[in-house]
């Protein structure tokens, strides 16, 4: 660390990078004074944030003591001032600032150039590269169409607010990597942006004056990678069951879910789990088939489903299901949690009831031990001890910023913890069961510190389309993006899940996302909100062919996987990579969204755009042996004819896996 007085200013580096640059015409903090004002209405929520001031902190002071630097930036007189302490601790760089205490309002400029490229910011659906943009981070539904100048936003801003935005994401983060090898990360709960608009610097802003950064360097972005992920934790290896072959999702009882099984078993699909989110039963509301939200087996509809787990166990099939941190004001989980007093409050002392689309629930109070030390149990108790194998641990967004909770914090601040918070139940009911890595549960939602919990992650509810916000499209850069915040494992809905305004899975949808999914963790399949609308798994008999090949095609994959998840655990390395990773020389490789490595020796271009046959394909510098047919390639563009069945998708000729490759090739392309 070194920093460097200047004519009128500073510069600091940090191995060699340029990280803040000072000077009185263009200073690098400023304070002010704000006030917000935040709605929620289903989870999606609306922010205005009025500024009062804000002022450039022109002039500095240095104090150099034996870990680094103190540096004082201050308006006129110090009494308007941001005190930030720049050191080293634990082989990391740490930015740590204090402003003067009537400001509520920070923002903080890193240094910046012109060339350099972004990544991060947690789940980011409609941009791998942040550059350009702003991306507030705040824990909010995905919405519905995410696009301002789209129908299908306006119809869903129209309807409740839920269209959302290119910045709207279940799992935002601030965390950004630099493509001049330095990751940021910001411990922060408060409401943040991450602002890389200016082509000279990246400007943080914080709804408070208490910033606390942390700065590693790496010569190559997999040790970058690993670094970051050893600050933040990594997640579990996934059972060897999670990933040899395909999660049916099912509903409607235990007998639709024996004769979907048996049929799609007899068409050659390897199928290794059964998801029947429903075994809670279900309701119908103007959104769809939703689910009765008392966390306790329906009898009714999954009869004798103890014996049936037990019964598919045998035969290789795990049985999975669905659990949320939200209760309905009809079931008898939500009269006990109000009992005890384990629910969260609204001003008035009352429970909060919530309205989650034509019906209301209670959250339960992750703040309180005792309630999340109550809600795992009842997770060990009603899933795992029923033979369970796993959930999807849905939600985590709907903390209302006017709740009153237990420990006594600002909900405002805590709403961003509280899918880590989650992620934490699930996570405490595993150990409790003895259960940790043989269980799975995925979630939707989180923030920094859900990498050490959550031992999966989903892309969340896409529309059934092919927008590039939220459809097939969207689920590429959101893999990436959280790769490079540090979470490894991602898949999504196969066919997508929300059907609204008109919007129906098609045929051709549904299989082109089924061959992203062959290249992923986990291959799941979802009916959807409005089941009898959308194309499904068993809609035809050309339907049924193609998703069993694609499912023994993944399975084949299992070795592979099963490297790349404990290379994952090991070392931060997620499974679905940018190029770049791996060809740090190569400029086309920074700027490529829709195509990725999976692991190190397969390269997938998939087709994402309705009715294309052809695509376009960028190879870097290697040697790539087409899946599934002849040719061999080297770096630059290739087009390839790219029909349902045979996928653009490449390995190298180099690689370990080779004869694992090499054998899928044998298998053939799938043919109608």
């Amino acid at each position: 660390m070194e920093l460097m007085l200047k004519e009128d200013g500073f510069a600091l580096y940090v191995d060699g990078r340029l990280l803040l640059l000072h000077s009185y015409d263009e200073p690098c903090a400023y304070l002010g004074q704000g006030r917000e004002e935040i709605t929620m209405h289903r989870g999606n929520f609306s922010i205005k944030d009025e500024l009062v001031s804000r002022i450039p902190l022109r002039n500095y002071e240095i104090t150099k003591h034996d870990q680094g630097y103190t540096i004082l930036l201050f308006h006129i007189n110090k009494n308007i001032a941001l005190e930030i302490e720049v050191y080293q601790a634990q082989g990391r760089y740490r930015l740590v600032t204090q402003g003067s205490p009537e400001f509520n309002r920070c923002w903080l400029r890193l240094h910046a150039t012109a060339e350099e490229y972004v990544y991060g910011g947690g789940e980011q659906y409609s941009h791998f590269n942040l550059r350009g943009k702003k991306f507030p981070i705040f824990v909010t539904e995905q919405g519905v169409g995410r696009n301002k100048k789209t129908l299908t936003t306006f119809q869903a801003d129209c309807h409740d607010g839920g269209g959302g935005d290119y910045w709207t994401t279940y799992f935002p983060q601030p965390t950004f990597i630099s493509s001049r090898k330095y990751y940021c990360h910001a411990a922060n709960l408060e409401y943040q942006e991450l602002n890389f608009a200016h082509p000279n610097y990246h400007e943080l802003y914080l709804w408070g004056t208490e910033y606390d950064l942390t700065l590693e360097t790496a010569p190559t972005f997999t040790e970058l990678l690993t670094k970051l992920t050893g600050l933040l934790g990594r997640q579990p290896v996934l059972p060897e069951w999670a990933y040899e072959g395909a999660w049916l999702g099912i509903q409607g009882g235990t007998e639709v879910c024996r004769a979907k099984l048996d049929k799609m078993r007899a068409a050659g699909a390897k199928v290794n789990v059964i998801w029947a989110q429903d075994w809670v039963g279900h309701r119908f509301t103007s959104f769809g088939k939703r689910l009765m939200w008392n966390w306790v087996w329906n009898r009714e509809l999954y009869p004798d489903l103890d014996r049936q787990i037990t019964t598919w166990k045998e035969e290789g099939v795990r049985f999975t299901a669905y659990v949320n941190p939200y209760l309905a004001v009809e079931g008898s989980l939500f009269a006990e949690a109000q009992a005890k007093g384990y629910l969260v409050k609204n001003r008035s002392g009352e429970v909060y009831l919530v309205d989650f689309g034509e019906f209301f629930g209670g959250i339960v109070d992750l703040t309180n031990p005792q309630a999340a030390d109550w809600f795992s149990d009842l997770i060990v108790a009603n899933l795992i001890e029923l033979g369970i194998s796993g959930w999807m641990a849905d939600f985590g967004e709907y903390l209302p910023t006017d709740a009153v909770l237990f420990n006594g914090e600002d909900p405002v601040k805590m709403h961003n913890q509280w899918p880590v918070l989650w992620a934490k139940v699930n996570h405490t009911a595993l150990v409790k069961a003895g259960k940790l890595g043989e269980i799975v549960f995925f979630m939707r939602a989180g923030f920094s510190g859900s990498q050490k919990y959550a031992t999966a992650i989903w892309a969340g509810d896409q529309n059934v389309d092919w927008s590039l916000d939220d459809g097939l499209a969207s689920v590429i850069p959101a893999a990436l993006s959280l790769g490079m915040s540090g979470y490894g494992i991602h898949s999504s809905d196969i066919g997508g899940y929300t059907t609204l305004y008109g919007m129906k899975r098609t045929k051709e949808l549904f299989q082109r996302w089924t061959e992203l999914a062959i290249f992923t963790p986990i291959m799941r399949t979802h009916e959807g909100n409005r089941p009898a609308e959308n194309w499904q798994f068993d809609s035809d008999a050309e339907t049924i062919s193609h998703f069993a090949w694609a499912t023994k095609i993944h399975a084949k994959l299992k070795p592979y996987i099963k490297a790349l998840l404990q290379e994952n655990g090991e070392r931060g390395i997620p499974l679905m990579r940018p190029l770049f990773l791996h060809y740090e020389e190569d400029p086309q490789a920074y700027a490529l969204q829709y195509q990725y490595l999976f692991g190190r020796d397969l390269l997938v271009a998939p087709i994402y755009k309705e009715g294309q046959q052809v695509q376009q394909v960028y190879l870097p510098a290697d040697e790539w042996v087409y899946l599934w047919g002849e040719g061999e390639f080297g770096q630059g563009w290739v087009e390839m004819e790219a029909p349902i069945g045979r996928p653009a998708v490449f390995y190298r000729k180099h690689s370990p896996y080779q004869g694992l490759f090499a054998g899928i090739k044998g298998c053939g392309a799938w043919k109608k």
